[in-house]
């Protein structure tokens, strides 16, 4: 089976965050001479840079089994990227997490697949004290549904959620019940509801502690979703996706007002 390699760069904040994710053939910790390719990319990145690198499994087998493969996943790599990098590239930190911190369920072999993975997490060096904005978007309540781009993205103000949970500020319910109108009066809509998270840098989502999960930004997306379909919206017109920690609207967080403002759901325009 061919290894799979995805490069998520970031349209909006990729000066200050990236993510390449490796991943591996069943038991194995071997590269391919195609995920090489995908190292050498980013081991030519001309930014002053750093690097941490964690190993991941699937489910199959003991906690004590995968954590050493984890390990080996994550040394590979870490190896790899040693000969290749210069001066300006730094590996942080190179972990193995065994199967601890499963970003999907093991259902299907494709899930299963996309848990044996190293994540690199890419981070620019920035100067002591200094914060960055990311992108933000209109409201998606700010002009009529006619006169959006398919594939724009727009924001939903205040729906900001309770921290490690999909739980929506009360403050949202208002803004969300116009959202389940938009849809109903306009019913060839279809729209991807984007979810992220603050803070948990140190993995590529975060926990979501009411479900034990480690796919937070998605079950904000989803809860969402569910929220319309209760509203009568098909669950076909609505796509929900999990974007953890790569687009924070402000990072480092330094203050509530931070975390919350990260803590958000975005939604894509897919057909109008």
């Amino acid at each position: 089976m061919r290894i799979l390699i995805i490069l998520m760069f970031l349209c909006t904040f990729c000066k200050a965050q990236m993510l390449a994710s490796v991943y591996f053939d069943y038991n194995s910790a071997k590269l391919s001479r195609d995920s090489e390719k995908k190292l050498d990319s980013i081991s030519r990145l001309n930014k002053t840079l750093k690097f941490r690198i964690f190993g991941n499994c699937d489910i199959s087998g003991t906690s004590e089994y995968n954590k050493k493969l984890s390990e080996s996943r994550a040394l590979a790599v870490s190896a790899y990227l040693q000969k290749k990098i210069g001066r300006h590239i730094e590996v942080q930190s190179v972990t193995g997490l065994g199967k601890e911190k499963q970003i999907n369920d093991n259902s299907t072999e494709d899930l299963r697949r996309k848990n044996r993975r190293v994540d690199v997490f890419i981070d620019q060096v920035m100067e002591p004290g200094e914060i960055r904005a990311g992108k933000t978007f209109a409201s998606f309540f700010s002009r009529k549904v006619s006169e959006m781009k398919v594939r724009d993205t727009f924001s939903l103000p205040n729906v900001n959620f309770v921290g490690g949970r999909h739980i929506w500020l009360p403050k949202g319910n208002k803004v969300l019940a116009q959202l389940a109108d938009i849809l109903k009066n306009n019913p060839s809509v279809e729209v991807e509801l984007q979810g992220h998270i603050c803070c948990d840098y140190d993995n590529f989502d975060g926990e979501d502690l009411d479900l034990k999960t480690f796919n937070l930004s998605f079950t904000r997306a989803n809860a969402i979703k569910e929220y319309l379909e209760l509203q009568g919206i098909h669950s076909s017109r609505i796509k929900a996706t999990g974007q953890g920690h790569l687009n924070p609207v402000v990072y480092p967080e330094r203050k509530e007002e931070d975390f919350s403002k990260n803590r958000r759901v975005e939604i894509v325009l897919l057909k109008k």
